[in-house]
């Protein structure tokens, strides 16, 4: 086995291959069952999942509009208090969660290049706003030309809107919706002692990504435990909002994506996955829905793990393949 880590020795040893960012831990679900693995972490220790918030929200959205709460055509302003502004009021959800809006990546208004010196200079949380202060620098925003660009203001508004038009908070209606075990700290004080604390690739410790408005983009946090009961879930086809999985545009040549969720070919698999980064911590959740299987790894420390949770996720569909076999279902294929 490898030091320091613990739980299934399958996947101990699998893991001992290739990761090595401590804290971390790793879920796998296949069709046999489920195993976790840990190290510095146990199921109690949460984890922020970053970006992997986007495709929680882009499921409370899909599951907003089959229940007949919003519309693929519902813009902003039909839900958020941006009626005098009639470029980015008129974005509509669906353009939003698929990352074809127009919108910037962060509004000019949270002075984000300050912000990132911050980060990098003194490990701060550059994302500590509230909804009423990123509604106030949205509303100044520039709505560019629909094409496919990764925008974190556009998950922000994405998720506080279809928790508007819920009649509720982003942050209950993620726990109503996908489960209790999902948290979005709305700051520090919010923090308890199973909460980690990240660090940068040189072992610096980093403030949390903590705040009311970045929640639907990269503020969720979660334990190994309920992201691998969230990963049978998927697996099983039975939580709200799963057609945010179904890939229904193209986001880059041979890579489709749903609301949120990305979905491409590794090694002649059809994968559907996520990841995310914070100041402190890496992510990564990832199936293949033909073979019945999937990954997630988190790890306390700002150093990817996109490579390991492909590996890892290719290894445990190689072991039952033969009954699975792949679908080419590309986008656009």
């Amino acid at each position: 086995m490898t030091t320091g880590w613990a739980g299934d020795p399958h996947l101990v040893h699998a893991v001992g291959r290739g990761l090595r960012s401590t804290p971390a831990a790793v879920a796998v679900v296949t069709p046999e069952g489920g195993m976790t693995a840990a190290a510095e972490s146990d199921h109690r220790s949460t984890f922020e999942i970053g970006s992997i918030s986007k495709a929680l929200t882009g499921m409370l959205y899909r599951d907003a509009v089959e229940r007949g709460l919003v519309a693929p055509t519902t813009v902003l302003r039909d839900l958020l208090t941006l009626e005098e502004h009639a470029g980015i009021g008129s974005v509509s959800l669906e353009s939003l969660a698929t990352h074809r809006s127009g919108l910037p990546g962060l509004p000019p208004g949270m002075h984000p290049l300050r912000r990132t010196l911050g980060l990098w200079v003194s490990g701060e949380n550059p994302y500590g706003d509230s909804l009423a202060e990123l509604l106030d620098q949205a509303r100044d925003v520039r709505v560019g030309a629909p094409r496919p660009r990764y925008s974190n203001l556009g998950f922000q508004l994405l998720g506080h809107a279809v928790a508007a038009a819920a009649g509720s908070s982003y942050a209950q209606l993620l726990r109503d919706v996908l489960g209790p075990g999902f948290s979005t700290p709305a700051s520090r004080q919010d923090l308890g002692p199973a909460d980690l604390t990240g660090s940068d690739r040189l072992g610096r410790p980093m403030h949390a990504w903590v705040g009311e408005a970045v929640a639907p983009a990269g503020g969720v946090r979660a334990t190994i435990g309920t992201m691998r009961g969230f990963l049978q879930a998927l697996l099983d086809g039975t939580p709200p909002g799963m057609s945010a999985l179904d890939p229904v545009v193209d986001f880059a040549p041979r890579v489709g994506i749903g609301a949120g969720w990305i979905t491409l070919e590794h090694h002649g698999r059809t994968i559907t996955w996520h990841n995310g980064s914070t100041g402190g911590f890496s992510s990564w959740i990832g199936l293949d829905r033909a073979a019945g299987t999937g990954v997630v790894v988190l790890a306390a420390v700002h150093r990817s793990v996109d490579r390991q949770g492909f590996r890892l996720l290719e290894e445990f569909v190689a072991s039952g393949v033969a009954q699975s076999p792949p679908v080419d279902d590309r986008p656009g294929g």
